[in-house]
C-alpha cells in the first residue's frame, strides 16, 4: 500500500504527518520577532533541523546538558557541520529530553528548550513565512506540555551526557564551567 506518491511540497509533507498539537506562536516585541514552537516530541528535532537550514552558513553554538551541568560553546561553525552532529543526538533529545541547544546566526536564534519545544528569536519576519511553509499552524496560544521539567529534575541519562560530550569533541567546542540560574 503507497501512502504518498510522487513528489510532493515539503508543506503537504508536514501537513500529512503533523499531529494535532503542532503549532507556533509568533509576535514582534521591541522589533525581535518571536516564534514558539511545538510539535510532538518524535517530530521537534526533524523540525529544529528544518529550520536550521535557514541560518548563515557559519553560526555560534551553545549547548547546555541540564543533567550533567555541562555547557558547550563555539562560534564560526559549519552549519551543516552543527546540524549533523544535532541529527546523530535526534533520538536521545526526543526521548530523554534535558538538552538546550542554541544556534545562532548574525540575525537569527533557534534554540530547542530542555522540555523539546522551539523558540526562535529574529530582526525579520520571515520566519513566520517559513513556519507556514513547514505546515505549521499559526495560533494565539500553544497548550503547554502536560510534562515539564526543571533543571535538576531529569533523571540521570550518561547516554545522552556521552553522546553530547562526543559531538562537543566533533565540533570543537570549548567546555564552560559553572550552571546557569
Amino acid at each position: 500500500m503507497v501512502f504518498i506518491r510522487g513528489p510532493h511540497p515539503e508543506a503537504s509533507i508536514w501537513r500529512h504527518f503533523r499531529g494535532s498539537g503542532d503549532g507556533f506562536t509568533f509576535g514582534d516585541r521591541d522589533g525581535i520577532c518571536e516564534a514558539h514552537v511545538m510539535a510532538n516530541a518524535d517530530r521537534v528535532v526533524e523540525l529544529f533541523l528544518a529550520l536550521a537550514e535557514h541560518l548563515p552558513p557559519a553560526v555560534a553554538v551553545e549547548i547546555d546538558d541540564l543533567r550533567s551541568g555541562s555547557r558547550w560553546h563555539g562560534d564560526d561553525l559549519a552549519l551543516v557541520d552543527v546540524r549533523d552532529a544535532i541529527a546523530r543526538l535526534k533520538v536521545p533529545f526526543s526521548t530523554l529530553a534535558g538538552v538546550e541547544v542554541t544556534v545562532l546566526g548574525a540575525d537569527d536564534q533557534l534554540t530547542i528548550t530542555p522540555n523539546l519545544d522551539i523558540f526562535v528569536f529574529a530582526r525579520s519576519d520571515r520566519w513566520l513565512y517559513l513556519l507556514q511553509g513547514k505546515g505549521l499552524r499559526r495560533r494565539r496560544g500553544l497548550r503547554t506540555r502536560s510534562w515539564r521539567l526543571s533543571r535538576g529534575e531529569f533523571a540521570p541519562a550518561p547516554q545522552v551526557t556521552a553522546a553530547l560530550r562526543e559531538a562537543a569533541g566533533r565540533l570543537a567546542l570549548a567546555e564552560r564551567q559553572g550552571e546557569r540560574g
